[in-house]
């Protein structure tokens, strides 16, 4: 599917507004809610449905049923991501005020790589029919390490992005309010919340490595593959509010992500076999069935634990003053140990009420 230039202009005018006005409505840096989080996750959610309705009365059932299949599964594996941004943000004890903007800029760097990689990646299969062997081995290969490591995390702090940061700007390990760079002594350097920017780009420059070779398994074409991304993406900061505190129920989860992966491995190889590409229905099945067998699977296994989570513990009473931690009161820093232990779950009502004094030890 080719479409006019002015169909991307078109297309990033209306990406832009919509990231201008989410960033309008939360410039306050206000603690976000589950209430608040769920209706902009159906706001998101209902933008990425009815580009499917404009893509299927303009370009037909065959076009629509492609991008709702590559959302689906950028959609699936998004969940995925709210794992790491939440071990993230418990790690370097994120103020909860503080995250939406860290996540708002992330969505912002991710559209921009993603669109890289997706051209780079579809001229790549179109000149290269060796590539499709390559990238289904990659995306297998992923699934497997999804399914059966899944819990080798490196800390956030040793990502290499990080650590090059670090080591390229001068840093100062402490938030100050929700500013990316301040000035110490006189010295322009970067705040703790930028490195926390950092390893949220980091991560998501990997995630997008899988996500991307996955949706090109089911078309090359440039404007499907980076609208399903794009609309998958933009609600990706709500997504992570609204469920981040039932991050622990999902347990089952991550093999039903892997399955995905590996099939759109095998997919990838088939489509350069005599085999050929897989009806879409097809794949609009396995990844519904997939999605909906692990869901499920994992909320019966956890059926007897508690639907009410305890508070965050490494929200501090910074979660509730906006107007973020002065020098002399520097928030806490990735080396306490009790913040990397603490559940990370902005969405419990206990998490939005203010805390006084500071955090446990």
């Amino acid at each position: 599917m080719s479409v006019s230039w002015w169909v991307w202009v078109v297309l990033m005018l209306a990406v832009a507004a919509m990231l201008a006005v989410d960033l309008f409505l939360h410039r306050d840096n206000h603690v976000i809610g589950f209430r608040e989080a769920a209706v902009w996750s159906g706001i998101w959610i209902a933008a990425g449905l009815l580009f499917g309705v404009i893509l299927w009365a303009w370009q037909g059932g065959d076009v629509a049923g492609t991008y709702y299949a590559g959302y689906l599964i950028e959609k699936a594996l998004s969940i995925d991501n709210v794992f790491v941004f939440a071990m993230i943000f418990t790690y370097f004890g994120v103020p909860a005020a503080f995250r939406h903007k860290v996540l708002f800029w992330g969505v912002v760097g991710a559209l921009v790589f993603r669109l890289v990689f997706i051209f780079v990646g579809a001229e790549l299969l179109e000149t290269f029919f060796w590539t499709a062997y390559l990238f289904g081995a990659f995306l297998i290969y992923t699934g497997y390490k999804m399914a059966f490591r899944h819990d080798e995390q490196t800390p956030p702090d040793r990502n290499p992005a990080v650590r090059l940061v670090r080591k390229v700007i001068p840093t100062d390990p402490a938030y100050h309010g929700d500013k990316f760079f301040t000035r110490v002594n006189g010295k322009r350097v970067a705040t703790l919340l930028f490195v926390v920017l950092i390893a949220v780009e980091a991560t998501d420059l990997i995630f997008a490595i899988d996500s991307v070779a996955a949706i090109l398994a089911i078309t090359t074409s440039t404007f499907i593959v980076w609208t399903a991304n794009a609309f998958a993406i933009l609600g990706l900061r709500s997504l992570y509010f609204c469920l981040a505190g039932l991050l622990r129920r999902f347990v089952h989860l991550h093999y039903g992500l892997a399955v995905l992966l590996a099939f759109a491995g095998v997919k990838l190889i088939l489509s350069e076999t005599p085999v050929g590409k897989l009806p879409i229905p097809v794949t609009l099945g396995v990844i519904i069935v997939t999605i909906a067998v692990s869901i499920i699977w994992s909320l019966r296994s956890t059926r007897g634990a508690a639907t009410e989570l305890t508070a965050d513990r490494g929200i501090t009473a910074a979660a509730a003053n906006p107007a973020g931690t002065t020098d002399s009161h520097p928030s806490p820093t990735p080396q306490q140990p009790a913040l990397a232990q603490a559940p990370d779950i902005p969405c419990s009502p206990e998490s939005t009420a203010p805390r006084k004094g500071p955090p446990p030890s």
